[in-house]
């Protein structure tokens, strides 16, 4: 997979037995394990965490989130200009938002009871040593 953002598509296949969900171009070949944040409201806020060497997949399982992305121009001091990539992942879409290293992320509920699966390809040890915070509000208000 290159390194910039990418929506992967699937789609959806509904008969008198129901409806099945797919992303079949979602390769799981690099994930060694994936994880569910759920926010019960639309006050929380998730941001931002960001990773030089770690890739993430997003999936929203339920409701929906706000999701940006900032691509990190420095990591000791990333610039306040920075400006970042907006998406809006749904339940109802079949898709995979695909984050790849360099980014920082931050994400908001835009339901109540909104859930997303992560996915990554390092471990939780690995993720720890490569984890980078910065504050809620560093580039922007969120309320």
């Amino acid at each position: 997979m290159d390194n910039s953002i990418q929506i992967i598509e699937g789609g959806n296949h509904s008969d008198e037995r129901g409806t099945i969900s797919f992303i079949n171009d979602f390769d799981l070949t690099n994930i060694v394990r994936f994880y569910r944040i759920s926010h019960p409201n639309t006050s929380i806020v998730r941001a931002w965490q960001g990773h030089q060497k770690e890739s993430k997949w997003f999936h929203c399982n339920r409701g929906s989130f706000l999701i940006k992305l900032m691509k990190i121009d420095n990591w000791e001091e990333p610039s306040r200009d920075l400006v970042p990539q907006v998406f809006e992942l749904k339940s109802s879409q079949s898709q995979v938002l695909y984050i790849p290293p360099g980014y920082a992320s931050g994400f908001k509920a835009l339901e109540e009871n909104s859930s997303m699966l992560v996915f990554s390809d390092l471990t939780t040890e690995e993720s720890k040593a490569d984890d980078f915070r910065f504050g809620k509000n560093y580039w922007f208000n969120w309320d």
